[in-house]
């Protein structure tokens, strides 16, 4: 799964706008996509949405256990209310995989507001929810989703956090496959900073009037 060949990424709850972002651009670098839902209607509803907005994008659909044994690298991109349930459902096909977990813990009406679990991120609650022998990494929770499906330049960084260096690298490899800058930013502890950001730009957004506020890692000129 660290190798140079091109994985096939499994998508759980591809339905949104970065499920669908992703797809788009990590088909493009040439892998392969999965789709995953909860039942295999969902599922292909969810690649048919994908396929409107990018005929040229091929994926396959499948329930959310298929998918997750169907992947080499899985992405979680459910609601965060779904998350432990869902991981929980596919787990036995997540053991010595990558698992980016996108999930950032908003508690509506307050998202602006930063609300983190009682376990200090959602991507620490993932892993323990899940063991060691899955490597979460956790990742694109500042991304302004609907972007990605845009032939458009992403100017935000992305933080990368997990407890695995050859995890993160192969996370970060992927963002820039699918055009965008990333980070080393620690273990997943260090999740908890990303999830709060994205409050912090909801806030900016709101108060500045701006569409897409994002984060910018700057101090090296030759990056």
């Amino acid at each position: 799964m660290m190798s140079d060949s091109k994985e096939t990424i499994a998508i759980l709850g591809g339905t949104g706008d970065l499920g669908t972002g992703l797809a788009i651009r990590w088909s493009k670098a040439g892998h392969k996509i999965v789709i995953g839902s909860r039942t295999l209607e969902k599922a292909q509803n969810a690649v048919a949405n994908l396929q409107a907005v990018s005929p040229e994008t091929p994926a396959d659909a499948m329930e959310n256990s298929d998918a997750a044994a169907a992947g080499d690298i899985v992405v979680l991109t459910v609601p965060a209310e779904h998350q432990i349930s869902t991981l929980m459902g596919v787990k036995d096909s997540l053991e010595g995989k990558i698992l980016i977990d996108v999930t950032v813990p908003l508690v509506p009406p307050k998202v602006g507001t930063v609300q983190l679990p009682v376990e200090g991120s959602a991507g620490k609650r993932a892993q323990d929810a899940l063991g060691k022998d899955v490597m979460v990494v956790t990742a694109f929770q500042n991304i302004a989703a609907h972007l990605l499906q845009e032939p458009v330049t992403i100017e935000c960084d992305v933080l990368v956090a997990g407890n695995k260096k050859a995890a993160r690298d192969k996370v970060i490899e992927l963002a820039k496959e699918a055009g965008m800058t990333a980070w080393h930013a620690g273990p997943i502890e260090n999740s908890a900073a990303a999830e709060a950001l994205t409050s912090i730009l909801i806030q900016i957004n709101r108060r500045h009037d701006i569409s897409h506020s994002g984060i910018k890692i700057i101090g090296q000129d030759d990056h």
